[in-house]
């Protein structure tokens, strides 16, 4: 997809390997009536859905954005990155403000000593998007097409210093063609020759802090979305909470 991350350290990449090739800790039979929510693609098997009473821990939205040079080089805006933020942040107050439960957030001093997490997230995140969602080819036996992933005990921290149940969590990157990417698009195009411009590629999952287990998942990849601006980034944010468990 040509966009990547930048700077993850190599334990990340290891663990979350071994996540993707383990079937999910803790797990247990559910009862029938929770078996309906296993029926989504998007859904973990067993779990049925948020109570209103439970704690939800919303996690610093993970975003950078990036331009396209010429040769296609993804390069790192920091200045259109921090308007993403800014825009996809108050998208999400909003919702916050519409939540039937309690919503909590990180510090940041509590996310800066939570940079872990946030790091695996996103490297098994990468995961469920190629094995679960990639098609047949990609596929891994032992998850036999179920949403089956686990952090094991690796989020149990942020169960312990929020006392949260549940962590949302966002992952974003998006890119944009340079003034020179696109002159090369128009000059290939005239020769019959096609490139891309720039892609935005999201996910969102929803974690059970206690079992470490992944419970909902969602992901958009599209050649179109402006996250520099307010309209689009809260399109964004909705078209990644599409399909989020509703609160009993």
């Amino acid at each position: 997809m040509g966009i990547r991350i930048v700077g993850r350290k190599l334990v990340v990449a290891v663990l979350a390997a071994f996540i993707a090739a383990t079937p999910a800790l803790g797990q247990t039979s559910a009862p029938a009536s929770r078996a309906q929510a296993s029926d989504s693609k998007h859904t973990a098997p067993g779990f049925g859905g948020l109570v209103a009473s439970d704690r939800l821990l919303l996690m610093p939205i993970d975003v950078e954005l990036f331009s396209l040079s010429a040769g296609g080089i993804p390069e790192p805006r920091a200045d259109w990155t921090a308007q993403a933020l800014k825009h996809m942040n108050q998208a999400i107050r909003v919702r916050q403000q519409q939540a039937r439960m309690v919503v909590v957030e990180l510090g940041d001093t509590q996310a800066d000593d939570h940079a872990e997490q946030i790091g695996l997230h996103a490297a098994v995140a990468q995961s469920i998007s190629l094995h679960h969602f990639g098609g047949p080819m990609w596929a891994l036996p032992t998850k036999v097409g179920k949403l089956d992933w686990s952090f094991g005990d690796a989020m149990q921290p942020l169960a312990e210093a929020t006392g949260a149940q549940y962590a949302l969590f966002f992952w974003v990157r998006d890119s944009y063609a340079s003034a020179e990417r696109v002159a090369m698009m128009v000059a290939m195009a005239a020769l019959g020759i096609g490139i891309t411009g720039g892609v935005q590629v999201g996910y969102a999952s929803l974690v059970d802090l206690r079992s470490g287990q992944v419970v909902w998942f969602n992901q958009l990849t599209r050649p179109y979305g402006d996250l520099r601006q307010a309209e689009p980034a809260r399109e964004t944010i909705e078209a990644l909470l599409s399909g989020f468990p509703a609160v009993r």
